[in-house]
């Protein structure tokens, strides 16, 4: 019995041990990216990380539900996710003739701490990202000269301590 207990002990001390070492590499390894900023390693597996990456839904995500809860409450009514319209904005006020993009940080390269470039798979993250930024302003001037009016949301304006001002701002931009 008492060999028992000591196996399960050095069992569960090993464990740890690598445990322990995996979190000091994953904090020591760290890619240097622009504006001298770090950014640590990725912690996720790569089947982890395609798991997580598939949940990202393109359309009805949290911010866009913030907003659109915000201006029906406000009295506006809308429309959702245009197809007809260049870029489908997520948001489209036929009244105000405007149009609304809640945009990821990340997804389309916002100039907040929230973006940071990825460091692994460089050669997919980079044309990506740039060829998102290049599309919207595409679509954007495509909007603009159908007529339409362009307001952005960006995700990180939608936290908590900053919301119900970027919300009240949001209005003001749509009745203006």
């Amino acid at each position: 019995r008492t060999s028992s207990i000591s196996r399960l002990e050095m069992l569960c001390r090993q464990s740890w041990l690598k445990q322990s070492q995996k979190v000091l590499q994953s904090n020591l390894i760290r890619a240097k990216i622009g504006w001298g900023r770090y950014e640590r390693a990725d912690n996720h597996s790569k089947e982890v990380r395609s798991k997580n990456m598939s949940h990202i839904r393109s359309t009805n995500s949290k911010p866009e539900e913030i907003v659109r809860k915000y201006l029906f409450s406000k009295g506006f009514r809308y429309r959702k996710n245009l197809r007809n319209l260049p870029g489908c904005p997520d948001i489209v006020l036929p009244k105000y003739h405007t149009v609304i993009f809640v945009n990821g940080c990340f997804w389309h390269k916002h100039n907040c701490g929230r973006f940071v470039w990825p460091s692994s798979n460089v050669e997919y993250w980079v044309p990506k990202i740039n060829r998102n930024v290049e599309r919207d302003v595409e679509n954007h001037k495509k909007l603009i000269d159908m007529g339409w009016k362009v307001l952005i949301v960006w995700e990180c304006e939608l936290k908590k301590n900053v919301r119900e001002k970027r919300l009240e701002k949001l209005c003001d931009e749509i009745r203006n």
